[in-house]
């Protein structure tokens, strides 16, 4: 196929259409030509072999690196694509070198010298002797035999050049692959080595330098990406929603509040969702503390503690959310916009954070997600006791009062505009018989 306004198109005719009018066409053409036929030509001494009447076969070279970049563009290994490449590209250059050099032998007289490939029977082991030959020089190892004669002195001294040249652009290549690899892996995984140095600079390395170290170890066993936006931003929103779905929305569907809810919604609320890890004995929330975010259990258990940090008043698992309380206006709630307990995380917690901003705006769409976090943060309350009920019940009546006065308001509004419109009317009325007085007189 080809690509036709980004798309591509798989049409066999219109595929064949443009593939015949290309300028690759007939360079293909020429390479496949089967010219070696022309050694079979009794008298044709123009062509001295096989390997030089094949030589057109070299015009599919553009071709085969086209397939090499495009191969690496889209496999899901480019990293060990390349090194392949480097490999066949040296295995490649070795053996064309041992061809050279059992062609320099075989012109000087095969086993005349030590130097020169041995006048064996066997073709395979001429071959082996080329090759082993030639990636002893290309190493530029020198353990080879001395030269003798002027053209074994100057294909040497070729070689070494050849191999120094060569060893230098494969290994930076080599440095480049490595390179990418550690970068790759910076976008994903922080790096922790500049905390650790400034740690080890305050004198305060030790037992929280561990911490930090087994974080991170956690972080690349379990292939959590804490940089997820940051991957993620230079798609589109629409393409965004759709790859954070496909990771995300199987753990999402698991928070009982979302059950039910339609993929679409989904999709966008996932974006709006930040992932968080916290360790073992890591505070996620703390009481008193004023909420700006609340919390949905992805993963690992985590417990909510009394006032010594150590008595377990309950355990939050898989499924569960919390930090609703001091983000949503509750009525009677004597805690306002603070946190109303304390929760550690028990073991490695992978958590969804959703901001403020965000949780009005999904409230402010689904009511029904509304009154089941009002309810469920109410029954907390009325447990913990820190809900008024006197306070509630006078907000309810107050907000019942202000919905009735409100309706009052809206009826009167009605009437004012049912008579400004006949007054309107009547306006209107009067002014056109006084315009037609006014003609008549006239």
């Amino acid at each position: 196929g080809f690509l036709e306004d980004g798309i591509l198109v798989q049409d066999i005719s219109r595929t064949r259409q443009r593939y015949l009018g290309s300028w690759t066409f007939p360079w293909d053409v020429m390479a496949v030509l089967p010219t070696e036929l022309l050694c079979l030509i009794p008298g044709v001494s123009i062509v001295p072999g096989v390997p030089a009447a094949r030589a057109n076969r070299c015009l599919r070279v553009p071709r085969l690196f086209e397939a090499f970049d495009r191969c690496e563009m889209r496999t899901g290994w480019p990293n060990m694509f390349r090194m392949a490449k480097l490999l066949l590209y040296l295995l490649l250059g070795i053996h064309w070198h041992g061809c050279l050099y059992f062609a320099l032998s075989a012109h000087l007289g095969l086993g005349v010298d030590p130097w020169v490939c041995p006048s064996s029977t066997r073709l395979l082991r001429r071959y082996l002797h080329s090759f082993y030959f030639s990636t002893l020089v290309l190493a530029t190892v020198g353990d080879t035999p001395a030269p003798r004669r002027e053209e074994e002195f100057l294909f040497i001294t070729a070689g070494f050049l050849l191999a120094v040249l060569g060893f230098a652009t494969i290994t930076g290549s080599i440095s480049t692959v490595i390179v990418n690899l550690s970068t790759a892996d910076a976008a994903f995984y922080p790096d922790v080595g500049p905390v650790r140095r400034y740690l080890r600079a305050r004198g305060t390395a030790g037992r929280l330098e561990r911490r930090v170290v087994h974080w991170q170890q956690h972080l690349r066993v379990q292939r959590k990406l804490p940089a997820e936006r940051e991957v993620l931003q230079h798609l589109p929103r629409g393409l965004r929603a759709e790859v954070a779905a496909s990771v995300h929305l199987a753990a999402l569907r698991r928070v009982g509040l979302f059950r039910g809810w339609e993929h679409s919604v989904l999709q966008q609320l996932v974006l709006r969702l930040q992932p968080q890890l916290f360790g073992p004995g890591e505070v996620v929330c703390r009481r008193g503390d004023v909420g700006r975010e609340m919390y949905f259990v992805r993963e690992g258990r985590l417990a909510v503690v009394a006032e010594d940090g150590v008595t377990r008043l309950a355990v939050l698992g898989e499924g569960l959310y919390f930090g609703e309380i001091s983000l949503i206006n509750i009525k009677g709630n004597t805690a306002g916009n603070r946190r109303t307990a304390n929760i550690l995380s028990i073991g490695y917690s992978d958590l969804f954070c959703l901001g403020k901003e965000d949780l009005a705006e999904v409230l402010a769409e689904f009511p029904c997600a509304r009154a089941a976090m009002e309810a469920k943060g109410r029954e907390l309350l009325l447990h913990m006791g820190q809900l008024d009920t006197g306070t509630e019940a006078a907000a309810v009546a107050a907000e019942a009062e202000a919905e009735r006065r409100l309706q009052g308001l809206e009826v009167a509004l009605e009437g004012l505009q049912t008579r400004a419109a006949r007054l309107l009317a009547q306006l209107e009325a009067g002014a056109l018989r006084t315009a037609l007085r006014v003609q008549r007189l006239e």
